[in-house]
């Protein structure tokens, strides 16, 4: 699983039967993976097309969770019972999610939103598979291009196409894991070419990804 940055607002109305969360995580901000530490590599970043989450956000039957700190043991809502619902728009991932009092009142449960509400906990982190090459080649799922010689030095990688499985409510990403299986593939740079295919019916069956 990779794990996107911290990236987005987030806003918290507490209800009677329990608490309303709404967020927004944006398109095309590069997040740093790397600063290339001090073996001198270069820099790597990574950023998130448009649409690139379309394919599970647009199917019912595709299960997506609103996790602490991508812990499946810490779970706050969910697509498959109503709690957990997304809006796609050109510049933002829209995120609202219903956290039921119980949920709410549960030790972990408690202590995000305590986190949330002081302002401590209010990264929002997408944790994401690559489609199988069979499915998707994979210049069209992501491309590793140069950055502009006047902003940097960096390599960064656009995601075009994922599977995303859940967001997080987090403080910082996990990035030595992110980073770990980041780095297994591969950091080649690519023709700058940006994905035209949408992820619409006609590109695949409902089974094509799994």
């Amino acid at each position: 699983m990779l794990y996107g940055a911290p990236l987005g607002v987030l806003e918290m109305r507490n209800e009677d039967d329990g608490v309303r969360i709404s967020g927004r995580f944006p398109y095309n901000s590069p997040a740093t993976l790397s600063d290339g530490g001090r073996s001198g590599g270069r820099p790597r970043k990574e950023r998130i097309a448009p649409g690139a989450f379309r394919y599970r956000i647009e199917r019912p039957e595709e299960e997506i969770h609103l996790l602490v700190g991508h812990s499946y043991d810490k779970p706050l809502a969910r697509t498959g019972n109503g709690t957990l619902e997304f809006e796609d728009t050109a510049e933002n991932l829209l995120i609202r999610a219903f956290i039921a009092g119980f949920v709410a009142r549960s030790t972990y449960g408690g202590d995000a939103l305590a986190g949330l509400s002081a302002g401590l906990m209010v990264g929002l982190s997408p944790g994401f598979r690559m489609p199988p090459p069979r499915a998707v080649p994979t210049e069209e799922a992501e491309q590793v291009t140069e950055e502009d010689p006047a902003e940097g030095t960096a390599l960064i990688r656009t995601i075009y196409q994922g599977l995303l499985y859940e967001f997080s409510l987090v403080t910082r990403p996990a990035y030595q894991d992110a980073e770990a299986q980041i780095e297994a593939r591969s950091w080649r740079p690519t023709q700058a070419r940006r994905c035209t295919a949408t992820l619409g019916p006609a590109l695949h069956p409902i089974a094509r990804w799994r």
